[in-house]
């Protein structure tokens, strides 16, 4: 990335940290080739309340420590990115994708078994999910993280950027301008939980182009790839272009 980025993102962190709530700590620092983020996971924003009738779980300060590349290169292959795919500048995580799938045996209707192969979307079913308005909810561990755009995070940054994705490479907002390629699938589902594709699993979209961005949500910006965070499916990148960091891969 360009010096002067990495200037406007020290220069974000330090105004993050000072002027987040006092449930919330963050610092970012640029060392020996990487990007770092320290946090104790809690945003420097309002959330819902948890537990709730969709999320069972409490939020938990947990400190980590997450370092990108500060010198992200683009690849010629994409990669799948499950769990954690970047981290919002304010210290919490961004994880849109979720591990729970339909199972018709579930007292809620999906659980953790793989076997149906109809992944549950975040944003899809954020009312099952127990999301609050900033897209986000707690998992098991305590763990605050987003699920889609939080209005929350964007009140507090300067521009676009908004966070780092797991190989470096940004993550921007730039609203309607940004158009993601993936639509919803046409007819109704073959199997597993039936009726038509609405966007509650991931499996009821395909990646059509037609948009502004790539299979990945990336495009050009300034001058530079950058990924998008889109308010359409798949609201962040799903897969990236580069080696994803070990940090966020725990």
């Amino acid at each position: 990335m360009q010096s002067q980025s990495l200037c406007a993102v020290a220069a974000i962190g330090l105004s993050l940290a000072l002027s987040a709530s006092a449930n919330a700590n963050v610092s970012i620092e640029k060392t020996g080739g990487k990007i770092c983020i320290s946090t104790d996971g809690l945003p420097n924003h309002a959330t819902g309340t948890f537990p709730n009738r969709g999320n069972p779980h409490s939020i938990r300060a947990r400190n980590a420590r997450y370092c990108v590349t500060a010198n992200p290169k683009k690849g010629s292959r994409a990669r799948e990115q499950r769990g954690a795919i970047g981290i919002g500048l304010n210290g919490v995580v961004i994880r849109p994708g979720t591990a729970d799938y339909w199972d018709p045996n579930s007292r809620r209707g999906f659980s953790r078994d793989r076997s149906s192969g109809w992944n549950l979307e975040g944003m899809g079913a954020s009312d099952l999910l127990g999301l609050d308005s900033n897209n986000a909810h707690v998992d098991q561990r305590g763990l605050y993280h987003y699920h889609g755009v939080p209005k929350g995070l964007l009140g507090s940054v300067s521009g676009s950027h908004i966070g780092y994705a797991a190989d470096g490479i940004e993550i921007h907002y730039i609203g309607n301008r940004a158009k993601s390629g993936y639509r919803l699938k046409s007819g109704t589902r073959p199997s597993g939980p039936g009726g038509r594709y609405d966007g509650t699993y991931v499996q009821d979209w395909e990646y059509a182009g037609g948009g502004t961005l790539d299979r990945c949500n990336g495009g050009m910006l300034n001058g530079e790839y950058v990924y998008f965070a889109t308010t359409t499916f798949p609201f962040y990148p799903r897969c990236l272009w580069g080696s994803a960091s070990a940090d966020f891969r725990r």
